[in-house]
This record gives structure tokens, sequence and C-alpha cells, in this order.
């Protein structure tokens, strides 16, 4: 019996699918090109191919143009307008120009993006937990492992879809081909209803140790990539830290958001109790992932370095280096999409020749630069030692100011800051140490790295340095990149996502610990002692608001460049101010210092509160669901 005749899929998506005469229905694919359900579960190989193709349905979140969170908001930006030859999609880019829209929405994975959809997922994970038992051959602690797997994939992609869309309906059975159609025309779940049944599943997919997903990764010839437990806990753990945000929690944009029959859709009051639930679960997860030998990554290499530069590579291999020691949950779906991320990311770092292989187009902004710390581990608006009113002031280098090539000049922005900035950003006179040596960025008009053409370039002078595995080689004729899985999850996310939690809850002495893992690491001295000792606001930390403003930018530094500031700056509430600041950088197309290092606006961003926090659900999808409600403002 063919696919298409047993099952359907409980969604609002599929009732669109099923009555679109001019579109292919996604109920006519068939995972892995299995034309039966039968076949498809005959024997445990036919089963594990299914369960395969779940994994295959996880967004492809280490390609830039795929993720929204790098190039929808404003870490990244592109030269406009832009030929559609160079480049996979255009939607981000048109997203963080405030081109979204309800016709015909930009990265719409609610009907179709990418070559899938996260209800086509969902889909399939039914089916796979609908047939499972029918293997004779399947052993049942395999079985146990299968169905645990299953149950995350369904609870991760119920998740993309709230973080886009916000409440959602919720998919947690296939009905028969006989089912009504006005029993398939679902409606949208309350937020805490949607959170609730997503943190179920990961709990019913951790199990307790004995059961659900394993701790770690027994065969690494064979299984990495798949999940386990402590992906499980802390993908819960980011859940109920959104669901506890601004956004989700007390949000009065949202009060009179309801369905169709009234019933909110938003919780209508703010509830503490949420950030409790939170930092329980990220205590739960830390503790689980450090008991299956997850830390925090430490560079080490036969290749002798000096201090300094070790420091930068304990920053940058935290995210590069193939399963390192941090990585909680790496993606290694289409054979691993890093590869395109890092010709995006990487500018020409030779002298002697051009390999176009190296586009050097993804361009971190001049917010992402003003972001990190001085070297002392304060903002540079609070260092009470660096001059942030002369930080636009061109100044000459000398062989002692670190990160910068000697001899050279640049502006007071790029002096003395912390490390993280020198290892994330790279810039004119800035120093790009891989395992072939280091080499010097120069990036003004007609320099190596600089703009040569009307394309392939960074329209802010800016590089994303963080995001290339420092094993990258380039000769004249051929690029070879090492790629790494994408971090989906990694320890150091974590420990800041029980902070936040921890701190809401107004327990500063669990989330200043915690904070300080990571400033240690990046090579920082406590929060305590940076703010006593240079901060014009020296007990900032003691305080709830003030602490708040800590924890929220040591996490947009530490996780600068990996696509969670957009999702950040939304759950906060905070994008309605700051994705409506400009879009600055330097003037790239001038050949001397004074010229090139002037800032140059490139844009006026516009986000429109509340309706830009979601995306629009295709104004077509309502004529055959009236039970759907849109988004606010759309």
């Amino acid at each position: 019996m063919k696919l298409f005749h047993k099952y359907h899929l409980l969604t609002a998506l599929l009732v669109i699918v099923c009555c679109s005469a001019c579109k292919k229905s996604y109920l006519d694919v068939v995972p892995d090109n299995v034309a039966t359900i039968d076949n498809s579960f005959s024997n445990r190989n036919e089963a594990e191919k299914f369960l395969f193709t779940l994994y295959n349905s996880l967004p492809q979140d280490g390609h830039p143009e795929v993720n929204p969170g790098m190039n929808a908001g404003d870490e990244f930006w592109i030269y406009w307008p832009i030929s559609g030859e160079d480049f996979w999609s255009l939607d981000p880019y048109s997203i963080a120009r405030g081109l979204q829209n309800k016709v015909e929405p930009k990265m719409n994975y609610w009907d179709g993006f990418d070559g899938k959809t996260m209800w086509q997922g969902i889909r399939n994970c039914n089916i796979f937990l609908e047939n499972i038992d029918r293997p004779a051959d399947l052993e049942p602690y395999v079985k146990t492992r299968w169905i645990a797997e299953a149950k995350f994939l369904k609870a991760y992609f119920h998740w993309q879809l709230f973080r886009m869309y916000g409440p959602i309906p919720i998919a947690d059975k296939n009905l028969p081909i006989t089912t009504d159609i006005e029993s398939v025309k679902i409606k949208r779940q309350p937020v805490d209803s949607v959170v609730n049944y997503i943190t179920n599943l990961l709990d019913e997919a951790a199990g307790d140790g004995n059961t659900g997903l394993p701790d770690k990764i027994s065969s690494l010839a064979t299984e990495l990539g798949r999940l386990t437990r402590p992906a499980a806990l802390a993908i819960k753990a980011r859940v109920l830290v959104t669901a506890a945000s601004p956004l989700f929690n007390g949000n009065t944009d949202y009060n009179n958001f309801k369905d169709k029959d009234g019933v909110a859709l938003f919780p209508a009051a703010y509830d503490d109790k949420k950030w409790e639930r939170a930092a329980a679960a990220g205590k739960a997860a830390i503790e689980v992932a450090e008991a299956a030998g997850t830390k925090l990554y430490t560079f080490t290499s036969a290749t002798a370095v000096d201090d300094y530069t070790k420091k930068e590579m304990d920053i940058r291999n935290a995210v590069c280096e193939k399963w390192n020691t941090e990585l909680i949950w790496g993606l290694t779906s289409y054979g691993g999409p890093t590869s395109a991320l890092q010709q995006y990311a990487c500018p020409q770092l030779q002298t002697a020749f051009v390999n176009l292989g190296l586009k050097g187009q993804l361009a971190p902004t001049m917010k992402m630069a003003e972001l990190f710390y001085t070297k002392n581990g304060v903002p540079i608006n609070e260092d009470k030692t660096w001059d942030y009113a002369g930080r636009f002031n061109l100044r000459s280098t000398t062989a002692a100011d670190k990160g910068l090539q000697a001899n050279y000049q640049t502006v007071g922005l790029h002096f003395d800051r912390e490390q993280r900035f020198y290892a994330d950003i790279a810039f004119d006179g800035s120093k790009w140490f891989m395992a072939d040596g280091n080499h010097d960025i120069q990036s003004k008009s007609e320099q190596p790295a600089g703009k040569k053409q009307s394309r392939l370039y960074s329209v802010t002078g800016y590089y994303a340095k963080k995001l290339v595995n420092w094993n990258l080689v380039e000769t004249q004729t051929s690029l070879t990149i090492e790629s790494y899985p994408w971090p989906m999850m990694r320890l150091g996310e974590l420990y800041l996502l029980y902070a936040e939690a921890a701190y809401e809850m107004g327990d500063q002495a669990t989330a200043l610990p915690y904070l300080n893992k990571i400033r240690t690491r990046a090579g920082l001295a406590s929060v305590e002692d940076s703010w006593t000792t240079y901060s014009t606001n020296p007990t900032k930390y003691t305080s709830k608001t003030g602490l708040r403003d800590i924890v929220r930018q040591e996490r947009l530094i530490e996780m600068a460049f990996e696509g969670s500031r957009f999702w950040d700056l939304k759950r906060w509430k905070t994008a309605g101010q700051i994705l409506n600041q400009p879009i600055y950088g330097w003037d790239i197309i001038r050949p001397s210092y004074e010229d090139y290092n002037r800032r140059i606006l490139l844009f006026n961003q516009s986000f429109v509160s509340p309706r830009d926090y979601f995306w629009p659900i295709r104004e077509s999808n309502f004529l055959t669901n009236p039970k759907l409600v849109q988004n606010v403002g759309w």
C-alpha cells in the first residue's frame, strides 16, 4: 500500500498541499525512495534507512543562506543588489532588508524551503514511531534508542517552527486517510502547550540514563552526528530559556492574539517560575554533559605556538575543530555543510595569487566589531582606560600591539580589544593564523583581501575568522577545506543558558561562576574583578538589571557568528531597538589609510514591532484552513 493512500498528516500544511492542484504534494514524497510502508519496515536495515531519512529533514544550519540566524538580522551584511548566480538563496538577505511578506514568505519552512518543510519531517517521525514495532529482527535495545532519536527529532522540528512562527499546531499523530476534512483543519496551540509538548518529547528521548538516548557515542567511526542524552537535555534547556524570555513570558503585545474560538495563544501574565524550570533544566543538562566527558575546548597541537596564539585557537577551534571536547551536538547533513560556509567567510590569504574559491563576502557589521570587550573585559563604552570617543581615529601600530600587524595604520577601535575580537574577526591590518603560519590581512582597494571586482568581497571590510578551520589551504589552482560539523549545541552555550536562567531567578551566586568559566577560556578576568577595576560602573554586576546586561553581552560575544544573535534579540524583545539601528562599514573601495578608514552608512534597517518578531504564514493557507489565524501585524 502506498504511503499516499495510508497516511494523512495532522497539520494545516497538508490541507494546503492536498488542495492545491498546481503544486506537488509532500504526501507524494516517499522517504529514501521506498515505495511502501511494508518495505520500509520489513527488516532492521530498511527501518534504519528510514531513521536516517529523519535526520535528513534537519535544516542545513551550517549554510549561511539556509540558517535564518546568520544573514536575516544584523550580524552580517552583503552588497546589494546581488546576482543569484553566486548564492544558494537570497531570502535571508531580503528579510534583513525588511522584505519579508505574507504572499510568498521568505525562508518559508512552514510550506517548504531548501527542499524541505518541518511538517514533512514531523510526518516522517510519526510514520517511523507508528511502524517501528514491525521489523522482527530488531533488537529491543536498538529499537529503544531509535524511538528516542525519532522523538528528539520530532520535538526539534516543532521547536524550529515554534521559534519562527510562535504558537503552532501540534502534530502528534498522523491521521488515517478516512479522517474527514474538517478534522484535519486544525488550530494553532497556545505557547505553553507547545512548549510543554516539545519538552515532554525531549524528556522521553533523553530517558533516565538506562533507557532512551545514550550518554555518549560509542562508535566514533560510524555514529558521529547521532543524537545523545546530553543533546536532548541541552536543547530542552534552550527551549525553556526561550519560553521564559520576554517574547513569550509576559509579552503584552500579544494579549489579544487569539484563535477563532477566542482561546488566547500567549500567556496572559509574566511567570517567574518559568525561569526556575529553565534553570533546573540547564543544571541537569550540564551535569549529564560533563559526566559524559564534555568540557570547554582548549587547543593542543604538535605545531608550536606562543601563548597568545594558543588562546586564539582555544576560541576559534571551539567551533571549528571536528568533534572537539566542547561539542554536545554536531550537524553533519549534506556531507559537511561548513565547506561552503568557510568559502563565504574567508578572504584571500595569500599575496602572490588570487583564488576566487575564497569569497570573503560573509561580512560582519561594524556593530559586531563594537560589541566585543576591551582587553580589560568590559564594554568599550564603559572602560575608563579606553578611548571610546576616539575609536574612529587613525593610529599607527607597533610590534607590541596584539592581534595587529606592526608598522601599519588602523583605527582606535581595533586596538587593545579582548582576544575573542581578534579570534573572531579579521580586518585591514589584522593577522590571521592558519596551520601554514600567519597571514597579514590587507583589504584596501586592490590589496590581496580587498575588493577587486563587482562581487565576492566584504562590503564592511570585516571577515568572520571564527568560522574558518585553521587547516584551510589555498593554492593558485586549488582549495582544500577541512569541513567540521556545525555546532548545534556546545557546552559554552549551555553554560550561558544556565547563567541566564540563574540570574533571572535572582541567583547571582550561581550565574557568575558560569559566566567566569567562559571568560577564563577567553583569557579574561572574572566579571567581578573586571568591572570593579576598569568599569565606569563598577557595581553594575551586583544589581539584577546590571547583571542582565552583562550576561546578555557575554552571550552575544561568545556566540557571535554562530546563528544565535538573531533569535536572542527576538526572545529578549530588544530586536525592535537593535534591528532598527543603521548598518555601517568601512569605505572599502579606497586605497589609502585615511580614505579607507572612514565609517560609511550601508543601510538603515527597519524592524517593525510586534510584526517582525514572527514569520508570517502564507496567506493562501487560510483559504484551505480557515481555523488558522495569522501572526500579529501580518
